[in-house]
């Protein structure tokens, strides 16, 4: 199995080889996370995002009409459960209520001066961000949980890059956020 293509993996899996499937969750997964995680839902909500992506790939394995690109199939599927997921609940999710979603955060709590401080500068930086271009907001969502290059493959395949730009246009684009938060009037 190591030395198939992903549309002959999905092909394979299809039929029902374990396999092929393990492998094709292993090799998908960090992108999943990556777009379920740019929608900004409690992990609860984001862990049910990444069950229900899966299952959908479960029920139409035999259907995908372009196995190769199944990248961009499970980014666009991922995508839309989440906004089907926050559409239902009709609601914002709270900066305080992503803060205690997040695994793994130093969980003392700061001053109230920090604490304010703390949530000024990540309403700036979310400003700034909304004002990247979108090519730009896509890439720096995609590549936040892929930060060495193993993940680049499966995130130009969903973008419609080539692998070897992902890199130069993350840093561009973090250049350009660098300079919308450094902007005199922030």
């Amino acid at each position: 199995m190591a030395d198939l293509s992903v549309g002959e993996l999905v092909q394979h899996a299809a039929k029902g080889a374990q396999d092929a499937w393990d492998r094709l969750v292993d090799e998908h997964s960090a992108l999943v996370w990556a777009v379920i995680r740019s929608h900004r839902m409690p992990i609860g909500d984001a862990e049910d995002v990444f069950q229900t992506t899966w299952l959908r790939l479960v029920e139409n394995l035999e259907r995908i009409k372009d196995p190769e690109r199944l990248s961009s199939w499970l980014v666009t599927t991922a995508r839309r459960e989440c906004l089907w997921l926050l559409r239902r609940a009709g609601r914002e999710i709270p900066d305080d209520e992503i803060d205690h979603a997040v695994p793994d955060r130093d969980t003392a709590h700061p001053e109230p001066v920090d604490a304010l401080l703390g949530r000024e500068e990540h309403a700036e930086v979310h400003r700034a961000f909304g004002a990247l271009p979108q090519r730009c907001q896509n890439v720096l969502r995609l590549t936040v949980l892929a930060p060495d290059k193993s993940g680049y493959s499966d995130i130009a395949e969903a973008l419609g890059m080539p692998v070897g730009s992902i890199g130069p246009t993350r840093n561009r684009c973090l250049r350009h956020l660098r300079r919308l938060l450094d902007a005199p009037d922030g």
